[in-house]
């Protein structure tokens, strides 16, 4: 059978552009991406970038506060979201035409539209024009949403913070996940007074005890109204269009905006896929094995749609290993284990491995943790900490996991991952050279654990 092309992918994100371009130009396929909204998917777009450039506007405000205190004759004239939100669509804009470019200059044609599945081998464009691919590459991510009792009254998602045309006066955020710290954290450092509700009794559900208690305390040490086992009850749109709310507590409080970030859905509705065969989970994933591919043998797909780690380098790395495996003649899967990543709360939370309690659960471990105040702000006169800590198996000294927060911890446990990738133990931890004066080097100085087993 002759196809249209030899690959179409459904998504114009990381993902899917990462599969294309090396189907394209390293496995001579004819390739297509069909994008409803805009190239770069949420990470370009509504996601990664946008709030790391909101983490930077919102970090100033404090580090101007430090530099008074090392002599710079420096005032705050307040925070113009304007000016900001008006150099930030530029930016996306430019990204979004690299995304673009970089896909058109690999052979890769673009519909920009929507595309849905016909059948395994057919998709259909929103203009009723339809094609034939040979393999069909399912790369649609995730999305935010605002649970159903509280749907279509006005509340933010994630997807709009980055449109709003001022900052509110004050704002509540319910969730206790990374995109709900991330975001209290950079509101609250542009000015904004920030409330956040989160249902469990600790935020960063998944990540490590200790990480999370430190992250917990610095946020409302920085000002973040953070209250745990609290959810809402109630949700109602005032006439001045500010919000009321009741919550679990009985407290009925007034908020300019009220912002959800309670989880992400895989984005599978209306894409054809269940009448093309294709099996989803529960919760509307789709199923795939470790080459990525679906149980309809043509149909793969790769990133947050399969719900296995959310995270953009994942979405890159399956994208390339769909790619080889498929037009590289390079079986390839991707490995999910010792993926690091980060929450870009201030200061940042950085992890990679196995939580204490995870590693604890397969045999015992030593602990090492150091908390320390750094030297900048320290300086400065502020009592902000770090937390550094090492889980390391107590019968083969390998260390299991790696925990940190503090100013730049994503960079620090991009590196340490290497080592831990590696199977790194602690005695080689122990015996490599300090880099002086820096925080890092505490992840190298630790002798004395904290607590252990046995």
């Amino acid at each position: 059978m002759t196809f249209d092309y030899d690959l179409f992918v459904i998504g114009g994100g990381s993902g899917g552009v990462r599969a294309a371009r090396i189907a394209a130009s390293e496995g001579g396929a004819r390739a297509a991406i069909a994008e409803e909204y805009r190239m770069g998917g949420t990470c370009v777009i509504r996601g990664c970038v946008p709030k790391k450039l909101m983490v930077f506007a919102a970090g100033y405000r404090a580090a101007i506060d430090e530099a008074r205190a090392y002599g710079w004759q420096v005032e705050a004239q307040g925070f113009d979201w304007g000016t900001f939100r008006a150099r930030l669509d530029a930016e996306l804009t430019r990204l979004e035409s690299v995304y673009t470019r970089n896909a058109e200059a690999a052979g890769v044609e673009i519909h920009s539209q929507r595309a849905t599945l016909v059948d395994p081998h057919t998709v259909a464009l929103a203009d009723g024009r339809s094609f034939t691919a040979r393999h069909i590459l399912i790369a649609t991510g995730g999305t935010p949403f605002v649970p159903e009792p509280f749907d279509g009254l006005g509340a933010m998602t994630s997807n709009e913070v980055f449109l709003m045309d001022e900052l509110p006066s004050s704002i509540l955020i319910v969730g206790g996940g990374f995109i709900a710290c991330e975001f209290a954290g950079i509101l609250q450092g542009l000015g904004v007074e920030v409330t956040q509700y989160y249902r469990g009794a600790q935020i960063l559900r998944g990540f490590d005890d200790d990480l999370r208690h430190h992250v917990a305390a610095e946020m409302a040490a920085q000002g973040v109204a953070l209250q745990v086992d609290t959810d809402l009850v109630s949700l109602e749109r005032l006439s001045d269009g500010r919000f009321a709310v009741t919550d679990t507590r009985g407290a009925r409080r007034e908020f300019d905006r009220v912002l959800f970030a309670t989880g992400r859905r895989p984005n599978t509705d209306n894409l054809g896929l269940e009448e093309a065969g294709v099996a989803l989970s529960e919760g509307g994933a789709v199923i795939v094995d470790d080459w990525s591919q679906t149980n309809v043998p043509s149909v793969f797909a790769v990133g947050d749609v399969t719900d296995r780690i959310q995270l953009t380098p994942v979405a890159i790395r399956e994208g390339h290993a769909f790619a080889d495996t498929v037009f590289g003649d390079r079986p390839t899967k991707p490995d999910h284990t010792m993926v690091a990543s980060a929450v870009f709360t201030r200061p940042e939370a950085a992890t990679v491995g196995h939580t204490e309690a995870e590693a604890r659960a397969n045999g015992p471990v030593r602990i090492f943790i150091s908390r320390f105040r750094p030297m900048q702000s320290a300086f400065a006169g502020r009592d902000a900490q770090v937390m550094m800590k090492l889980v390391v198996c107590a019968e083969t000294d390998r260390v299991l996991g790696c925990h940190i927060v503090a100013p730049a911890a994503a960079e620090m446990i991009q590196l340490a991952a290497v080592a831990l990738k590696m199977g790194a133990t602690k005695a080689d931890f122990d015996r490599t050279m300090a880099v002086h004066p820096t925080m890092a080097e505490e992840i190298v100085l630790m002798r004395k654990p904290e607590r252990e087993d046995g």
